[in-house]
This record gives structure tokens, sequence and C-alpha cells, in this order.
């Protein structure tokens, strides 16, 4: 019967591999991959992508983003996530397609391994994009099906959770067989790859960025924070040459949505009333307006009369809400992200929203291991760049707004007047006298502009550090603690009952307020 059950779900970890979710696009020359036999690994890579990131996109949107006070959906019910709660329901939805996205990428693998469509570099990226799921999947949970899961087709239908620590570690060695497989620069199919066009070159610095971030989030753990350290060290300086990561902002790891095709935004599955509901905290506004930052700005770097954001003044200008209200007491909606309706140029159908991972939080990673004194350089440098590149992936010639359509003719760097004078105007200053606390605040709260639409990475490095510090509004529930993590599917509990309730046992109760491993002290 539980066997039954998970086929008729098709989400369930075992079945995962006998489904495939492709969008519309893929449908004539990709139909349901999985099961065909003749699939490549070139036919693979797209879809897989594309629904991951649609997928990160919508909860990036509908619960990082109210959590981490990007925006607050102004209402006075129940299951408010702004206000720390939501409804277990919620959990379902990245559960099911990061699941269901891992068959495809270890079919991918499997396909790139055959002797007649041998690939190493489908081998490694197919490596490099488990190891990114399986990451979000066991930060956003804790313990979770891995060594076992979307093994349907072996008989294992009921898959072991497992603990944190053992996936990291892990993920760290396939991440270290994905650097070795794309040093053989492969060739693959470009129109596979709507990431980075079949550069298989960036595909290996994104993977070691990737290795950095998520050595970052495990260095704080007593029982590896050396081996961590030791590693980031050696990727950033002492084997710098084998571990090459990404270092401007055309390396960044972003799906570009070009409006044809499959690579549609899935914003414009959002209603256009729906996607401009949401108002814009007070915390998220009130940096970029007192820094006169240039992503807001609008008539010298806007188009059409709208900021590069596409964030829409309020009856007070740029201004927000407060985030966390007790319900009644709400402030009138101001500032709101225009929807496609309201304003051509909007983030509704903005080709750059597929974030991944970009060079500006590479840039913070390294900012916070130098201001730790794991590697040289200066700390102040690092998170200057960060800043920079933060502002100019998302306007490439800023601060020369006279030539908007093509790259710069030079790249700006951190001794520009115009950057200078924007650090000191905005009153963003580095201070080498603070102690590591003051100096993580500061990278952070950059670091949190960087990570805008990155999935949920500025949930979980909140969660790792507590920066940027929040404000904590009076109708906060979960004891005004930020969530620790989503629950599990409700269906986990009847479909693998077993494994559900040891993993319960070494993890701690199934709530929203369970510290995953990396999060305890």
């Amino acid at each position: 019967m539980k066997k039954i059950v998970y086929i008729m779900l098709g989400v369930m970890l075992a079945a995962a591999s006998a489904l495939t979710s492709c969008k519309k696009g893929f449908e004539e020359t990709n139909t349901d991959p999985i099961n065909t036999p003749q699939a490549l690994p070139a036919q693979l890579l797209a879809p897989a992508l594309v629904n991951t990131v649609s997928a990160n996109m919508i909860r990036n949107r509908n619960f990082n983003n109210e959590l981490m006070q990007v925006t607050v959906t102004l209402t006075d019910g129940e299951a408010s996530t702004f206000r720390y709660e939501f409804r277990s329901s919620m959990s379902d939805y990245l559960w099911n397609s990061w699941y269901l996205q891992l068959s495809n990428l270890k079919d991918m693998y499997t396909r790139a391994s055959d002797s007649l469509t041998l690939n190493k570099s489908y081998q490694g990226i197919s490596l490099i994009c488990q190891s990114w799921i399986y990451s979000m999947l066991t930060d956003t949970y804790g313990d979770v099906p891995y060594f076992e899961s979307n093994r349907g087709r072996e008989g294992i239908y009921e898959a072991k959770f497992d603990k944190q620590q053992d996936i990291y570690l892990d993920i760290f060695k396939q991440l270290e067989s994905a650097n070795t497989l794309l040093a053989s620069n492969t060739a693959i199919v470009s129109s596979s790859d709507p990431v980075y066009n079949g550069d298989v070159s960036k595909w290996r610095k994104f993977g070691n960025s990737l290795y950095l971030r998520l050595l970052l989030r495990l260095s704080g753990k007593p029982e590896v924070s050396a081996m961590c350290i030791e590693k980031i060290k050696q990727i950033v300086e002492t084997a710098r040459t084998s571990y090459p990561i990404i270092s401007s902002n055309a390396e960044s790891a972003i799906l570009r949505w070009t409006g044809s095709g499959p690579y549609i935004s899935p914003y414009t599955g959002v209603r256009d009333q729906d996607f401009r509901t949401p108002a814009i905290s007070s915390f998220f506004i009130d940096h970029l307006r007192n820094w006169s930052d240039p992503r807001i700005d609008i008539s010298t770097y806007g188009s059409g009369g709208v900021n590069r954001w596409a964030i829409a003044q309020g009856p007070s200008g740029f201004a927000g809400v407060e985030s966390g209200y007790t319900p009644g007491t709400g402030l009138p909606k101001q500032s709101y992200f225009y929807s496609r309706d309201q304003q051509k140029s909007s983030l509704q159908t903005d080709a750059m929203t597929g974030m991944i991972m970009n060079y500006s939080e590479v840039q913070f990673i390294l900012a916070e291991a130098a201001a730790k004194g794991w590697i040289s350089g200066s700390a102040k440098d690092y998170w200057e760049n960060g800043i920079l590149s933060g502002i100019t992936l998302w306007l490439p010639n800023w601060p020369n707004a006279t030539a908007t359509n093509t790259p710069p003719a030079a790249p700006v760097t951190i001794n520009t007047p115009e950057f200078r004078n924007y650090l000191t105007a905005g009153d963003i200053n580095w201070d080498e006298a603070l102690p590591l606390e003051g100096k993580m605040e500061l990278i952070h709260l950059q670091k949190y502009y960087g990570l805008f639409l990155t999935d949920m990475q500025q949930w979980f490095e909140y969660r790792r550090t507590g920066h940027p510090v929040l404000p904590k509004g009076p109708g906060l529930k979960n004891g005004g603690v930020m969530p620790a993590r989503m629950v599990y599917p409700v269906y986990v509990q009847s479909a693998n009952p077993s494994n559900y309730k040891a993993a319960v046992e070494g993890q701690g109760p199934d709530l929203i307020s369970t510290q995953v491993w990396w999060q305890k002290p």
C-alpha cells in the first residue's frame, strides 16, 4: 500500500525518479526525459535548472522575503509569515520540487557516465547542482533523506533521513569530485546550459564558490571548524590555482529569463495584483533611501521613470511598513514592487531574477574570512568590492549613467571618486577598530542586499550569524525568535513513518523552533 502511495503522489523520495517536471517549452524535445532511455545529458540539464530556480524564486518571494523583512504582506490574519508563523503546508512545495529535480540531475550523471554518452563536464555540473539542492534541503529542513533518496528504481521506497553533518561532509566530497571532473574542460552543448551557455570553466568557478559558501556555514561548529577554515584558506590562497572561484559579475551564476521558450520567469505566473500586493518593509527600503542607493534612483539611473529594482514610491516617497506589527495596528502601505501591468520595467518580467550565486556574495564570504583572520588580505577591500559588485550587477555602467546599454569601458574600482563619494555620503564606513561582531554587522548588512532574490540565503545566513540585526515587532510569534526551519511535509509522516520518527528523535521536535545541527551552539 505504501508503495502505491509513493507512486501516486509522484513526489516522494523513492519514486521521484519516476517522474519529471518540465516547463512547456521542453515538452517537444524533452518529454518525460527520466523515462526516455535515449535522453542525453544535454536534455536533462536545462529543465532541472529552470524548475529548481523557479521553485526557489516562488519561495524567496513569499517566504524568505517575508521573514527577512524585504516585504510585508499586510494582513491581520493568522499564519502570517512576517510574524514568524506559517502553515505546515508551506513546507511541501520546496521539498517536492527539489527532490523531483534531483532525479533529473542524478539521471544526467548516469547518462554522462555511460560509455556512449560519456562527458566529464556534465558529470561535474550534475554533482554541483545536486550539492546545491541538497544544501538547500538540509538548510531548510535539517536532517533529510540523502544517501537513499531518489532510489525508487532500486526498491528503496522509504528513504532513511541522514544527519546534517553527514550530508554536508559528503557534499564537500562531491564538490571536490566536480572540481576535478571540470578541470578537463570537456565541451558541452551551449544551448543545454541556460546559466553559462556552455562555459565549463565558469561552472567550475561556481562549484568552488558554492564550496566556500557551505564551508563558511559550517565553520562555527567546533567538530568541523578547523577543517572548514583550513579548506577555505586552501581554496582562497594556498591552492587557489586548483580551485578557481567566481571573480567578476560576468561569472555570477544566474539563470537569465529571456522571455521566450521555456525561459520565462515564474513571476509571470503570479497575478499582477498579487505581485504588487506586498508592501516593502521599512528595514529594506530605509537603508537604500538613506544611502541614496543607485538601485532605487529614478532620475539618473532609472529607465522610463522606474528605478532598477522597480520599486514604487508610496504616499511618503520611498518608505516602508514596519514588519511584525500587532494585528490591527499596521500602517498604510507605502513602497512596493511594480507589477508588469503598471510598468514595463518590473521585476515580474526581469531577466536577472533567476539568481543562484553572484560575485558580490563571494566577496562578502571572503570579507568575513579575512575579518576572522582565516585568510590574508583586507576585509575592508573585500567588503567594498562586495558593495560595488552588488550595485554594478544591476547597473553595469554605474556611476557612468550615459551608456546604460553597453558594458563599461573599464571596471569601476574601489578607488573611483564616485564610489568613494557614495560610501561617504551614505555613511557606509568600515571601522577596523570595531570588535568582530561589529564587523560582522557591517558585512552582513551589505550581504543582505547582495543576496536579494537568491533563494533563501538571507534566511540561512541570518540563522547562522544573527546578522543583520532585524527590528523585532510587537506582533511576532514563535517567542519573537526567527524560525529555524520548515517542518517536514505532513504526508511524510504517513508515507515514511519509521524514518520520520527516527529523524525527529535525533534532531528534535518537528517544529519551526527546532534548530538544525549547524545552528545549534
